[in-house]
């Protein structure tokens, strides 16, 4: 336990750090509300629909899977890495690896999830 407690630390002091900055942010700084700064903000430009429509549920399909591979992707850095220290059997295991991430790709070519209509 000994061993883990810088890192305690370490997160402890992290967590003060955020609370004491909202906290300072909060109490000291401006609070001018208007009309003007209460409405719908969208990159400079007025809004053109009600903030109540809805997305749909394709957006949310591809932000999905794109995250899914990405970070299956950031495994084969480490791999690279070690590679020639790893040797024949974890030349294997990433080759499997990369199939079945290959297969979910084609999966999902094939339903059609990265088409937008």
């Amino acid at each position: 336990m000994r061993n883990y407690l810088p890192l305690l630390l370490m997160f402890a002091l992290c967590a003060i750090t955020v609370w004491v900055v909202i906290f300072l942010s909060t109490v000291l700084g401006p609070k001018k509300p208007s009309k003007i700064k209460d409405t719908p903000f969208e990159c400079g430009q007025q809004p053109f629909q009600l903030p109540t429509d809805r997305f749909y549920v394709r957006f949310y399909l591809i932000a999905m899977l794109f995250i899914l591979f990405d970070i299956e992707v950031v495994f084969l850095f480490p791999w690279a890495v070690v590679f020639k220290t790893l040797g024949l059997a974890g030349f294997m295991g990433m080759f499997i690896f990369i199939l079945i991430l290959g297969a979910g790709y084609v999966y999902a070519w094939k339903k059609g999830a990265f088409e937008w209509e």
